[in-house]
């Protein structure tokens, strides 16, 4: 409710009693103290339904601030100097658009290095087809990560990148998708490898935006919880808007 709602606890708490006595609950609903303090512990599950067949992963990252002024302000009448963001990775199906795996961590942290352990939440039995991602995870460490899942790397190459020693999957697969960059030309390539699939999950991280634009909590715990019930929250509005459509005889 807090974050469905963008309200603070005080008030939450509020609506919920209200609730409760409208439906003819007598049940206790716990202070804003005890509800702060359990956020911080708290153990978030994020559902999904899962696609039909392999899965094809969107891999992208974006930031949010926590403490700050806003962008428009800064911009126009010198905000404050002291900006802090919380940086968001995630991944989502591409044939369902859910969430499938996430990471918080704080803004010093590039994308790159948050790839393996987007890909160690998805579970071992699960078949990932490929792994698309913007130019910033052209890296060893994650072409290795991608090549260890059996999936294929739809990332382009650095504009300076060069060919890597062939002693790995990873680096082979790289070096092919970087031949093939190079003779069809970095446009054809895109259309030819589906890397304009990756808009997807662009669209995605709007509509965590659209849950807010910044965060509430004020320690790293907290709002590690509060970004992934909003991918929870997120996740089950997606399952209700795609309709579920079956052949009539």
């Amino acid at each position: 409710m807090k974050v469905l709602f963008g309200r603070p606890l005080r008030q939450t708490t509020g609506v919920v009693q209200s609730l409760f006595k409208l439906v003819g609950l007598d049940w206790v609903v716990p202070d804003f103290s005890t509800l702060c303090r359990r956020q911080r512990t708290l153990n978030v599950r994020i559902p999904y339904r899962g696609g039909k067949g392999p899965l094809n992963l969107l891999i992208d990252g974006t930031g949010i601030k926590d403490e700050g002024e806003g962008d428009w302000n800064a911009r126009k009448h010198g905000g404050e100097k002291r900006r802090i963001w919380r940086k968001i990775h995630i991944g989502i199906d591409e044939e369902t658009l859910e969430v499938r795996a996430v990471e918080i961590t704080g803004s010093n942290i590039a994308d790159a290095p948050v790839r393996p352990e987007l890909l160690e939440q998805i579970p071992p039995d699960q078949q990932i087809s490929s792994v698309t991602a913007d130019g910033a995870y052209d890296t060893r460490k994650c072409h290795e990560a991608i090549a260890a899942r059996n999936a294929a790397a739809v990332i382009p190459a650095r504009r300076n990148a060069k060919p890597w020693k062939p002693t790995s999957p990873g680096a082979v697969a790289r070096n092919e998708a970087l031949r093939a960059s190079r003779y069809l030309g970095r446009a054809i390539w895109r259309r030819w490898s589906g890397y304009h699939r990756r808009s997807r999950v662009e669209s995605r991280m709007n509509c965590i935006k659209l849950l807010g634009q910044s965060l509430m909590a004020r320690d790293f715990d907290r709002q590690a919880a509060e970004l992934q019930v909003r991918i929870a929250v997120l996740n089950g509005y997606t399952a209700l808007g795609i309709p579920v459509t079956m052949p009539v005889e």
